[in-house]
């Protein structure tokens, strides 16, 4: 498989980009005309330079508003065309992308547009040059990638074929199957880019809003079985345009793309039953191991935990480390950083086969972390997440003899017995796509729709991974750019969090405080049992309801980065309390001024 990508999917000048995408690893780059002329370096020494990074420059782009003109106008577009032919013989590349005519087309006569694309067509043979000629979503005459592949045909020149973009495709809800029944040699190039399910014009939504593959809502991975089944043997190109991408690290951003074409390939081989290509088979998740809260002094979190009924099972033999259990929910703190708050710094997740999930990670591209380990110790395979989290995995039972590495635990009776529910990873802004391709193409999880929660600061979006059965589910939010980092969560699910709030507070446990006119409106949509609805309140829980079940949780107090939720799922609710998320965000920034303010 060779990969290539558009320049105009990263930050910086060409030279910065040309170096970022060799270092990722791709074979090739469209060369974007907006960053070639923005450029000080002669198209010659771009080609130079593309040839000393190993980069062949596989495309030029684009050409505009060529066809279905007047006769008058579509001599000075051959001579503007010419022009640019030259440039690209400068340049050492023989294929330039042909966009459909939206701006001046004006004759919607298909003969007259398949005769103006021959003509060009005969134009380019003559530097040696061939036109992949691609349908826009908002082309004037020409939308549709079926229409534009018989203009192709009625042209009928050897050096005129097609460019199929994914986002002009699906945006539309065209049929993609149809593309089997192109011929192979007449495609000349394959553009992919993901994008979320907006409803939105669809030029607006094109130039601001794609995604790199496995981020959104195309089915990519049906899109590039059709094009493979029909021949098509070219590099799989990206072309993103998109505002984030634009502004974040370019070296970073390539590794990023790079990684998420290698998840599409291996998702499409699979699915079409190729090996070429193929990595380690994914492990999906079975459970989480456990969760690691990492920061310079945590005896503020131990004392949290006791208060929850957590029972303490050791400090580590040779770290400072100290493991707290309640039930199947196992919580490490990790005090070798030094200088941070208390913040959720890794997870662990049980796997059918600990180093296949390692090794079908590595073949992505997520960076391996260097865990130092002791004589006797399990050694635990582990990358990092684009956040800097830590991921590690476990075989099943073997799991259980890393538990070995504590000793001095006390035992407890009456301690809390639970879960983890979900564990919830904020992430900065230039993060959080990368994070939900993370999270598809390493870990195996399935993006759930993405919501949006208003908050005191505004908005947070949210997107829910989750294993195919939810005993796995990992929130990702981010926060509002003007905002400060939101801190992350570990929802533990019992079976009755009354009795656990109850419990704790005899503990002295004291919850985030809940406004009063919370219960007064949660009384009224609910119709709660009067002495129902008070024991939420003396206990400061929280309570929803839907068609399949109800939900009651509480939020611990934050402590540096880091806060608990107890939960319970009652019958078959599925949701995460997303009406009470603006109340408890809320009642975060009060009690966090209320803490400065001090």
């Amino acid at each position: 498989m060779r990969t290539s990508i558009a320049t105009v999917c990263l930050s910086g000048g060409l030279t910065e980009k040309l170096h970022a995408c060799a270092a990722a690893g791709f074979d090739g780059v469209e060369i974007m005309e907006a960053d070639l002329l923005a450029a000080f370096e002669s198209p010659e020494e771009i080609q130079a330079l593309c040839r000393r990074l190993g980069l062949s420059i596989d495309m030029y782009q684009p050409l505009r508003d060529i066809e279905g003109v007047s006769t008058g106008l579509f001599e000075e577009n051959l001579r503007r065309a010419e022009a640019k032919f030259e440039l690209m013989e400068r340049l050492g590349t023989r294929l330039v992308l042909l966009c459909s005519n939206v701006a001046t087309a004006t004759v919607a006569d298909e003969t007259v547009a398949a005769a103006q694309l021959g003509a060009l067509a005969d134009l380019a043979a003559e530097h040696g040059i061939r036109i992949a000629y691609e349908a826009l979503a908002w082309g004037r005459y020409v939308s549709d990638y079926r229409d534009a592949w018989r203009l192709v045909q009625l042209a009928d020149r050897p050096n005129l074929g097609l460019c199929l973009d994914s986002f002009h495709i699906l945006s539309r809800g065209h049929d993609p199957s149809e593309i089997e029944s192109i011929d192979a040699e007449k495609l000349f190039f394959l553009q992919l880019a993901d994008a979320p399910a907006l409803d939105l014009d669809v030029l607006s939504w094109s130039r601001h809003h794609r995604l790199f593959p496995g981020e959104g809502a195309f089915d990519l991975v049906g899109f590039l079985g059709h094009v493979l089944r029909a021949g098509y043997d070219g590099p799989l190109s990206l072309e993103v345009f998109n505002d984030t991408f634009r502004q974040t690290d370019v070296r970073r951003t390539a590794q990023h793309a790079q990684r998420s074409l290698r998840w599409l390939a291996d998702r499409a081989a699979a699915a079409g039953g190729w090996s070429t290509g193929r990595l380690a088979p994914a492990q999906p998740p079975l459970g989480v191991d456990f969760v690691e809260i990492a920061g310079q002094d945590l005896a503020a979190v131990d004392e949290m935990l006791d208060r929850l009924g957590f029972a303490f099972a050791g400090r580590h033999r040779s770290k400072p480390v100290r493991l707290w259990t309640a039930g199947d929910a196992s919580i490490i703190l990790n005090e070798q950083d030094r200088g941070l708050e208390p913040r959720i710094a890794a997870l662990g997740l049980l796997v059918a086969d600990a180093e296949a999930a390692a090794e079908h990670a590595r073949g992505i591209g997520a960076p391996p972390v260097f865990r130092r380990i002791s004589a006797g110790d399990q050694e635990l395979p582990a990358v990092f997440a684009p956040d800097g989290t830590e991921v590690y995995w476990a075989d099943g039972p073997a799991s259980a003899s890393w538990r070995a590495e504590f000793g001095g635990g006390l035992a407890s009776a009456d301690g809390l017995l639970g879960i983890v529910d979900h564990v919830n990873l904020t992430s900065p802004w230039q993060d959080f796509d990368e994070t939900v391709l993370f999270g598809a193409g390493v870990l195996g999880l399935e993006a759930e729709a993405s919501s949006e929660v208003p908050g005191p600061l505004g908005l947070v979006r949210s997107v829910v991974m989750r294993s195919a059965d939810g005993a796995v589910r990992l929130a990702m939010n981010l926060a509002p750019p003007a905002a400060p980092a939101l801190p992350r969560h570990l929802a533990i699910r019992v079976d009755d969090a009354v009795a656990v709030a109850s419990a704790a507070r005899q503990r002295g446990m004291e919850f985030l405080p809940v406004p009063d006119n919370y219960y007064d409106d949660l009384a009224a949509r609910f119709a709660l049992d009067p002495a129902f609805g008070a024991r939420l309140r003396g206990l400061g829980l929280l309570f929803d309801r839907d068609d399949a079940g109800a939900f009651i949780h509480g939020y611990t107090p934050t402590i540096g980065g880091v806060f608990l939720e107890i939960v319970q799922r009652i019958d078959d609710y599925r949701g995460y309390g997303a009406t009470d998320a603006p109340i408890r965000l809320a009642a975060q920034r009060v009690a966090a001024l209320q803490l400065t303010s001090w």
